[in-house]
């Protein structure tokens, strides 16, 4: 039998996340609570998670500050819930790697419409490699660190990534051998890379072989798969 998907609700008004919880439970998924960061660890630590619908607004560590901790650790999806008219905290939320959000007060099947998109769009990814979470990737001597968030060449010469190329090699190393299309990659770098609709991500390739490839007009690492989108060509190994 298929697993209902599990989310967590971290959000400190208990009304709300009481009437979250219960509407979503409703509709076919497993819930649990938190009110805090240090909760909600704890739910993760022992839980396989499929979304976390994240208030910014909490005691102790903000929304906006656990948004950017588990993206570095964690592909889970995550929706933000912010007051209605920030602007500043939805913009900074989706640049430290939220999926959406959704402006207080919500409707819950407005909520509900927007947890299935995600949960969609996740799955319809491909899986990257599941040698836990490793925080070095190697590949024909490059060596990318995600903590750090730097790349060294074979030489250990250290290669100076924008936030978007960066993120997009991210994503080509942990689907490597895989055809991602632009959308794909889209979803896989969390919205920093502009919309596909002006080809950003054609513009972002362009960069990144720049830097990574011998020839950039005849790449060895990111291959242009026709109709497709691209491949990242080559094995990529966690340290």
């Amino acid at each position: 039998m298929k697993r209902s998907p599990h989310l967590i609700i971290v959000e400190d008004d208990r009304d709300i996340s009481k009437l979250v919880a219960k509407f979503l439970t409703e509709n076919g998924y497993r819930v649990s609570t938190a009110s805090d960061a240090r909760a909600m660890d704890r739910i993760l630590a022992s839980n396989q998670i499929d979304l976390i619908v994240l208030d910014i607004m909490l005691p102790g560590e903000d929304g906006l500050s656990i948004c950017r901790r588990l993206n570095v650790t964690s592909r889970i999806p995550i929706i933000m819930l912010t007051a209605r008219g920030a602007e500043t905290d939805r913009i900074i939320g989706l640049e430290l790697g939220a999926d959406d959000y959704l402006a207080k007060p919500f409707s819950t099947r407005e909520l509900l419409a927007r947890v299935r998109s995600v949960l969609r769009r996740a799955s319809e990814l491909p899986a990257a490699f599941t040698e836990g979470t490793p925080s070095l990737l190697i590949f024909e001597g490059w060596r990318l660190d995600l903590g750090l968030r730097r790349l060294y060449s074979p030489d250990s010469v250290r290669i100076r990534l924008t936030s978007g190329e960066f993120d997009l090699l991210v994503a080509f190393c942990q689907h490597p051998l895989q055809t991602l299309t632009r959308d794909q990659l889209l979803d896989l770098t969390r919205g920093r890379i502009p919309s596909a609709l002006d080809r950003s991500i054609d513009i972002q390739v362009s960069r990144l072989r720049r830097k990574i490839e011998i020839d950039p007009k005849d790449p060895k690492f990111i291959q242009t798969v026709r109709s497709g989108g691209y491949m990242f060509s080559t094995q990529v190994d966690p340290a």
